[in-house]
């Protein structure tokens, strides 16, 4: 059988604020898209910041599994670049692509892929493909569509990273002024500015996967190729990007083409990022690699059992500032534990918009945060109410806590030793400041000033 191509699309903080997933905004080719293939109305990245979720998504480990615990362009990395998709691609006669935003090295090189395209102007003093690059929607749209007219010979894997819905924010349509903030957000006129800008974003890109869907068609590439979209993490927005809540780790994840990935279907189990490597292995019929730390879809989609994980968990390190934190996830419940003594929001973990100034100004930089919360998802599925301390569950919430201390110790996770030093030459926020832009020490100072 020929091999299928694989065409993954990912954008930047989109989460899962799309049409097929029920949000009230029009995206219609990612509903196409959906009503074509396979929706995974539950699934979720290992960590809600940019290059530890690339990171699950692209190697199949938790960030602290494969070293990237903070952002690539503030000089994180992976331990082991050779654990890429892209290299196990490669090794059964893939051609692979990398078109738009990848966000998982300061030097694109690393990353092995054969085909580079549409990754910006590199700032000075930085390499080619260096993560601060934003390419435009336009210019990714252009170098797929060029690719994806003049295919390789062989079957392709073609990476398109798309920097919408990221910030900045394009300016918005005067109509999606009349938005309704997302939640945890309140209605204010400036809020809903804010999220107008989100949406002009999201239609940004909902017309570029249109245009690249539409060339997969005229060109006659789409039958044998399959389509994946999904997002890095939840949007930009406080109290969603950079929290382990669901409107944290919440991600789109829709499959379209061969395997079965057909028909409209839509899968409520619980999966992760750290499952799409091992289930392309398995569609291609290729041995798992050894560090995979994740499930195959497949089963699921054949209808063979009905959940995957009884389990699935998130981290946090470093964002802007080291701030640690670790939760599990069942069908019904959340637990999620600080790690560091700080108790105050580290407001430099958020990123700068009308939206944080919102909450500043309303007393949020003097709320106190719980070392441990516990969240009945069934019945407070927005995460609002902690039951730590309500002795009715002291059950359940004893065995997350030891189900947490197990899959540390198993991920050999080297928080259980203590903080988690930035690797030398990296660059971080100090957890009092404010914007993630001030600030910024080496790892090396940042070691001698909390020693």
């Amino acid at each position: 059988m020929k091999r299928p191509n694989i065409l993954l699309i990912h954008s930047h903080d989109t989460g899962r604020y799309i049409q097929p997933l029920g949000h009230a905004v029009e995206t219609p080719a990612l509903m196409r898209l959906a009503q074509e293939g396979v929706s995974f109305r539950k699934a979720f990245c290992v960590a809600p910041m940019c290059s530890p979720a690339r990171a699950g998504l692209m190697t199949g480990q938790m960030p602290h599994s494969c070293g990237m615990t903070g952002l690539a362009h503030r000089g994180f990395a992976l331990n082991d670049y050779r654990q890429h998709l892209s290299f196990t691609l490669k090794k059964i006669g893939y051609a692979t692509a990398l078109v738009g935003v990848q966000h998982l090295a300061s030097d694109v090189s690393q990353l092995g892929y054969d085909h580079l395209a549409a990754l910006g102007t590199a700032p000075p003093g930085h390499p080619p493909g260096t993560v601060l690059d934003a390419p435009g929607a336009e210019a990714v749209v252009q170098a797929a569509s060029d690719f994806l007219n003049d295919p390789p010979d062989q079957p392709f894997f073609l990476s398109l990273g798309f920097f919408e819905t990221h910030r900045p924010f394009p300016p918005p349509d005067l109509r999606s002024l009349h938005c309704l903030p997302m939640s945890p957000m309140a209605d204010t006129s400036d809020t809903r500015r804010d999220m107008a800008g989100f949406l002009a974003s999201l239609q940004v890109l909902d017309e570029g996967i249109d245009a690249v869907l539409d060339c997969l068609a005229a060109t006659g590439l789409e039958e044998n190729t399959l389509v994946i979209f999904t997002s890095d993490h939840g949007p930009p927005f406080p109290g969603m990007k950079c929290t382990l809540s669901d409107q944290g780790l919440g991600v789109a994840l829709i499959f379209r083409g061969p395997g079965g990935f057909d028909g409209g279907r839509v899968l409520d189990a619980q999966v992760s990022h750290l499952d799409l490597f091992p289930t392309l292995c398995d569609l291609l019929a290729i041995p798992r690699p050894g560090w995979l730390q994740g499930k195959s879809l497949l089963p699921l989609l054949r209808g063979e059992c009905g959940q995957l994980h009884e389990a699935l968990y998130g981290e946090v390190n470093y964002h802007g500032a080291w701030e640690p934190q670790r939760s599990l996830r069942t069908v019904r419940w959340k637990y999620i534990r600080r790690f560091a003594s700080r108790r105050e929001p580290v407001l430099c973990n958020v990123e700068d918009s009308p939206s944080k100034s919102l909450w500043l100004e309303s007393g949020w930089p003097a709320l106190e945060l719980a070392e441990e919360r516990l969240h009945d998802l069934l019945l407070d599925p927005a995460e609002r109410e902690n039951l730590v301390m309500d002795l009715a569950h002291s059950t359940v919430l004893d065995e997350l806590r030891q189900g947490l201390e197990r899959w540390m110790l198993a991920s050999d996770d080297p928080l259980l030793n203590g903080r988690i030093p930035a690797p030398p030459g990296t660059l971080v926020n100090d957890p009092d400041s404010v914007s993630p832009g001030e600030a910024l020490l080496t790892a090396e100072a940042w070691e001698r000033r909390h020693a």
